[in-house]
């Protein structure tokens, strides 16, 4: 069954304030000094390995595949080593033979734009896995905190579950995916449609990523999407997604 929430009243106050340690605090500190918080950042960015040598490997589960209430340990091993371990595959190749083609200066540029697509599509695609997983494990239980948070911005706790919901069930059948997020240009938490790996919102930051192609569900559930809507409620862990908002805060700061 579906994890029913409590709605939450926000006064003005309550909400100024929210939106001052959050979307707004985030704000201010990018405005403050910008040319010398500009350099700041960019001199402590880590780049972790040049671009065609970097391999990646499958990041584990955070949590034990048996333990989730109402989505089937099948379907999860079946959907980290088939779907995201498989594009996690896809991107070493991909990459490989980019390298590859980028030395080879009589190669057509739309034959080498054909891998670059590629590599967007795959990239995305391991990284919504990633995030996927990492904001599962929970027990489904919004605290007070995350949802105060989404009251701040959305008016009330519930108008922000019935849109991503609504959002979730419109993919039902298809693919894409549902992202709660941050966009730092307008300085707004949001719901976002996306149709596949490829597409973001830019300027976001996603703080709550559920997959919607029929991999992540119909193992279990068929082509009934929307119970599949209610186990993903039933696992959130909104301890990651409170964690991803801080390190949001943390990086802007």
């Amino acid at each position: 069954m579906a994890q029913e929430f409590q709605r939450v009243a926000v006064t003005d106050s309550e909400r100024r304030l929210l939106l001052k340690a959050t979307a707004a605090g985030i704000g201010a500190a990018l405005l403050a000094s910008p040319v010398a918080h500009a350099q700041e950042r960019a001199a402590s960015v880590q780049v972790r390995g040049e671009a065609f040598a970097q391999t990646h490997q499958p990041k584990p589960l955070p949590f034990s595949s048996s333990s989730l209430n109402g989505l089937s340990q099948r379907l999860i091993d079946s959907h980290w080593a088939n779907n995201y371990g498989g594009s996690v595959r896809a991107l070493n190749e991909t990459k490989r033979r980019l390298a590859d083609a980028l030395a080879d200066r009589d190669l057509p540029p739309y034959i080498y734009n054909d891998l670059k697509r590629e590599h967007l599509m795959r990239t995305g695609s391991v990284v919504l896995h990633e995030l996927y997983f990492d904001n599962l494990g929970g027990n489904g239980r919004a605290d007070a905190a995350a949802q105060r948070l989404l009251a701040s911005a959305f008016g009330e706790f519930a108008r922000w579950e019935a849109e991503f919901r609504r959002i979730a069930n419109g993919l039902g059948g298809g693919s894409g995916w549902v992202i709660l997020g941050y966009n730092s240009q307008f300085g707004t938490l949001e719901n976002y449609w996306m149709g596949d790996h490829m597409h973001n919102p830019a300027a976001t930051v996603p703080l709550l990523v559920m997959d919607m192609y029929e991999h992540s569900y119909h193992m279990d559930f068929g082509s009934a999407a929307g119970q599949y809507v209610d186990a993903f409620f039933d696992n959130v862990n909104w301890e990651q997604v409170l964690a991803r908002m801080e390190a949001l805060r943390l990086s802007a700061a």
